[in-house]
C-alpha cells in the first residue's frame, strides 16, 4: 500500500504519516511535507523519486506525471489498467493526503502582485486531488485534518468503507471547486461595481458553525463564510463572541442587517433590529444618547431585539442597555467594564466585529446574491453613497436646514427596510416605520401610527415614488413637513401639488432604494 501526502495544512500531518508506516503503508511526498517527515524521523519516499524526475519550473511541476496519476487513477478492477501499471512498473496509490495554499489569504496582501499571486495557483495539487477522488472507488482521499482520525480508525479496523470514500471524494471535489472559485473571482477583478457579470459564476463557502436549526426549529442549518479574492467585507461571521449563548439562524440574520445600518453613519450610530427592519435607528454626539434615542422610536417593538452600535460600548452605554432584554450587540468593542455589565446577564450575545475602518461612514462595495428556485440572481449592491448632486427640491418651499438633517438621515435609514418603505425621522432618529406592504398608502399609515404625535414636524423618506398623491396627504395629515423620495412617477406633478397645498418641502433623489 502507498500513501501519498502534500499538503500546505500540515496539523496533523506527522502523526498520521506515522500511523500509517506503522500499518505498512509506504510514505511518498514532497516539497515542505516530505522535510517535515524526514525531520520527524518518518521513513518516506520523495516524489522525484518515484517519477524519475526533479521538480521543475521552480516547482510549477512536481506531480504532474505518469507515474503518479497512472497509479491514482487505474481501476482496480480494470484487468487492462493493472496490466498497463505493471507493464510500466507502476504501483497504485491507495491514499491521498492533500489540501491547497489558501490562495485567497495571499492576495488579501495589498502589497502582493499580480506575478506573485499567479505563483501561488497550485496545479499539480488539485490534478492530485481530483484524479484521487475521480477513482475513490479504490483511493482514498482526504483535504480535511479534521478527518485523519476517522479514517485511521478504518483503516485499523480493516480498510476504509466504501461509504466513506466517496464522502470523501465530494469533499474533496468541494475543497477544489471553492479554491478555483476564489482564483477565478481574483483574476476577473473581484466582485466590485465595475466589474462585468461573468458568463459563469460559483460561489465558494467555507463552513463556520452548525446552528441549532434554522427559522424555525423543523429547518437544519448551518453558517458559511464567502471565500473571496481580496479584503471583501467583513461581516458577522467575522466577529468574536465574547459572551452569551449560541448564535441561531434568526440572531445571524438580524444581527447582519442591524450591522448594515450602523455602517453608514459617521457619528454615533444605534440600530435596533426586529425581522431585520429597523424599530430603533438614532444618531448622536454620544453612544449613550444614540441608544436612548434609537429605543425611544419604539421601545415595544426593541424587547428581545438585536442591537448594532458602531463606536465601542462605554460603561454609561453598557448601563442603558443591561437595562432591556436584548437577544443580540454588535459592536467594535467593548470596554472592560461594560463587557463585565453586560455579560452578567447570561443568554446575552456580545460580538466584537473586526476593525476593517467601517465607522468613516463608507462600506465596501460588493455583489448582492440571492438564491431562488433552481438558481441564483446578482445584482450590485445597494451601499454605495447617493450623488447629492442629483436632489433637487421640487417644491415651494425648500427644507430648513434642520430638515436637510433629518431628510439626509432618514434617506440612508429608507434603504434598509423592506419595500413598500417609509421611515419617519425627527432629530436623527427614526420614530415610525412602515414596511413590506403591497402598497404605499397603508405604510404610511403605519408608519404614522407608530410615531404618533411625534410625527409633527418630522421628515419622511419613500425608498420609491409616490404613485399617486394619496399617500402624501396622509403623510401631511400626519404632521409630517418635509419629504425625500426619488420622484419619477407619471403623477409626480399631482405629489408636487399636494405637498404645496400641505406648505411641505418636498426633494427628489433620482434614485430608489427599493429593498424587495
Amino acid at each position: 500500500m502507498r500513501a501519498l501526502l502534500s499538503v500546505f495544512d500540515k496539523t496533523g500531518v506527522v502523526e498520521l504519516a506515522q500511523s500509517l508506516a506503522d500499518l505498512g503503508f509506504e510514505i511518498i511526498s514532497t516539497g515542505g511535507t516530505h522535510q517535515q517527515l524526514s525531520a520527524a524521523g518518518v521513513k518516506v519516499t520523495a516524489v522525484a523519486d518515484v517519477t524519475g524526475f526533479p521538480e521543475l519550473l521552480d516547482g510549477r511541476v512536481k506531480t504532474l506525471h505518469p507515474r503518479i496519476h497512472a497509479g491514482l487513477l487505474a481501476r482496480r478492477d480494470n484487468a487492462t489498467h493493472l496490466e498497463q501499471l505493471a507493464a510500466h512498473g507502476i504501483p497504485t496509490i491507495d491514499l491521498v493526503v492533500a489540501n491547497l495554499y489558501p490562495f485567497g489569504e495571499t492576495i488579501r496582501d495589498p502589497r502582493v502582485g499580480v506575478d506573485e499571486a499567479v505563483e501561488q495557483i497550485d496545479i499539480g495539487g488539485p490534478a492530485m486531488i481530483r484524479a484521487a477522488a475521480k477513482n475513490f472507488a479504490g483511493v482514498t482521499v482526504l483535504t480535511d485534518p479534521a478527518d485523519y482520525p476517522m479514517v485511521m480508525d478504518e483503516l485499523r479496523a480493516g480498510a476504509v468503507s466504501a461509504e466513506r470514500r466517496r464522502a470523501l471524494a465530494a469533499k474533496a471535489f468541494a475543497h477544489v471547486s471553492a479554491y478555483d472559485a476564489v482564483v477565478a473571482q481574483y483574476l476577473r477583478g473581484g466582485d466590485v461595481e465595475d466589474t462585468p457579470f461573468p458568463e459563469e459564476f460559483s460561489l465558494a463557502g467555507q463552513r463556520v458553525r452548525h446552528l441549532r436549526y434554522g427559522e424555525n426549529a423543523h429547518q437544519r442549518a448551518s453558517a458559511y463564510r464567502r471565500l473571496r479574492a481580496g479584503q471583501g467585507e467583513s461581516g458577522v461571521l467575522d466577529a468574536v463572541q465574547l459572551a452569551g449563548k449560541e448564535l441561531s439562524f434568526n440572531n445571524l440574520l438580524d444581527a447582519n442587517a442591524a450591522w448594515g445600518m450602523v455602517q453608514g453613519f459617521s457619528e454615533p450610530t444605534v440600530a435596533i433590529v426586529k425581522h431585520t427592519i429597523p424599530c430603533g435607528l438614532a444618531s448622536r454626539n454620544t453612544l449613550a444618547q444614540a441608544f436612548a434615542a434609537a429605543l425611544a422610536g419604539d421601545p415595544v417593538s426593541a424587547f428581545g431585539g438585536i442591537v448594532a452600535l458602531n463606536r465601542s460600548v462605554d460603561d454609561e452605554t453598557a448601563q442603558r442597555l443591561a437595562e432591556v432584554f436584548f437577544e443580540v450587540l454588535v459592536a467594535p468593542g467593548f470596554a472592560n467594564t461594560a463587557r463585565q455589565t453586560l455579560g452578567r446577564k447570561k443568554s446575552l450575545r456580545l460580538l466584537e466585529m473586526p476593525d476593517s475602518g467601517w465607522n468613516s461612514g463608507s462600506r465596501p462595495r460588493s455583489w448582492d446574491i440571492r438564491l431562488i428556485s433552481g438558481g441564483f440572481l446578482i445584482q450590485d449592491d445597494d451601499l454605495g453613497p447617493d450623488d447629492r448632486a442629483t436632489w433637487r427640491v421640487v417644491s415651494d418651499r425648500a427644507p430648513t436646514d434642520a430638515e436637510w438633517i433629518d431628510l439626509r438621515f432618514a434617506w440612508e435609514a429608507v434603504r434598509h427596510v423592506k419595500s413598500n418603505g417609509i421611515v419617519l425621522v425627527k432629530h436623527r432618529a427614526v420614530i415610525g416605520v412602515g414596511s413590506g406592504q403591497p402598497n404605499r398608502l397603508e405604510s404610511v399609515g403605519i408608519a404614522a401610527r407608530r410615531a404618533g404625535e411625534q410625527a409633527r414636524g418630522s421628515a419622511l423618506a419613500s425608498d420609491a415614488f409616490f404613485p399617486f398623491a394619496d399617500g402624501l396627504e396622509a403623510a401631511a395629515a400626519a404632521g409630517v413637513a418635509s419629504v425625500v423620495q426619488p420622484g419619477g412617477s407619471v403623477r409626480d406633478e399631482d405629489v408636487i401639488r399636494a405637498a404645496n397645498t400641505a406648505g411641505l418641502a418636498m426633494v427628489f433623489t433620482g434614485t430608489r432604494h427599493f429593498r424587495h
